[in-house]
């Protein structure tokens, strides 16, 4: 059993950590002229790519991968500012459906560019830093991280393997000039490039070199391995 931390699973976790808190409030910077939270706008997504523009609200949790109180009070939101409307399941009394209203679907659409803005400048333009196909090493670190947090594959974004069921429709029409997945390693492909910002690591001749980043935590005075 592992009852301690390597100074680089530190580095890795500090550093999720950090883009956790800082990415949502960035989107809701970026999405601020349209009035919506970034969160709220993945919840109208959701449902502007739904048949009818309705989702069930237990649906539309798993979609967004939110709570049913949190969804709940998002809907509630949304419906006091005319975006959503709640209506009773015909198929089950005791569900409750979303919809997307008129002025709902229009905020989505007009939200979309700026959502987009904000997404390529805040992750897209960093992922293009690296070598490979930065989208396809994001989209394989993180579900490898959601398939552990969701083992049960009880959530959207597990359910179903590759496609993932809380992925964003694909475009009606594919577009030639969209990049191919990247194959798996190559030896010809470049090492990838150091991080200017992150911290000396603790002395450890099997650890590779980083480079400090503000969000990194304190080496250990000496170097810390695993148990078995």
């Amino acid at each position: 059993m592992t009852t301690s931390l390597a100074h680089r699973e530190r580095v890795a976790i500090a550093r999720l950590h950090a883009l956790l808190e800082l990415l949502p409030t960035a989107l809701d910077r970026h999405l601020s002229p349209s009035g919506i939270t970034s969160f709220e706008y993945t919840l109208l997504e959701a449902l502007a790519e739904a048949p009818d523009h309705l989702l069930r609200l237990s649906a539309l949790a798993s979609r967004t991968n939110a709570t049913l109180p949190r969804l709940s009070r998002v809907v509630s939101s949304l419906e006091k500012r005319g975006l959503v409307e709640r209506l009773p399941c015909a198929e089950d009394r005791r569900a409750t459906n979303a919809i997307l209203t008129d002025s709902g679907a229009q905020v989505q659409e007009e939200s979309a560019p700026l959502y987009a803005a904000g997404a390529q400048e805040l992750i897209l333009e960093g992922l293009n830093k690296l070598p490979g196909d930065g989208v396809q090493q994001l989209t394989d670190l993180s579900y490898a991280i959601l398939s552990v947090l969701d083992p049960d594959q009880r959530l959207a974004v597990t359910a179903s393997g590759d496609p993932c069921a809380a992925d964003p429709a694909p475009a009606a029409d594919g577009c030639a000039a969209d990049p191919a997945p990247a194959a798996d390693g190559c030896a010809a492909d470049p090492e990838a490039a150091l991080c200017a910002a992150d911290p000396t690591p603790e002395p450890c001749a099997a650890d590779p070199i980083l480079e400090p980043c503000a969000a990194d935590p304190a080496p250990a005075r000496t170097s810390v391995v695993p148990a078995a």
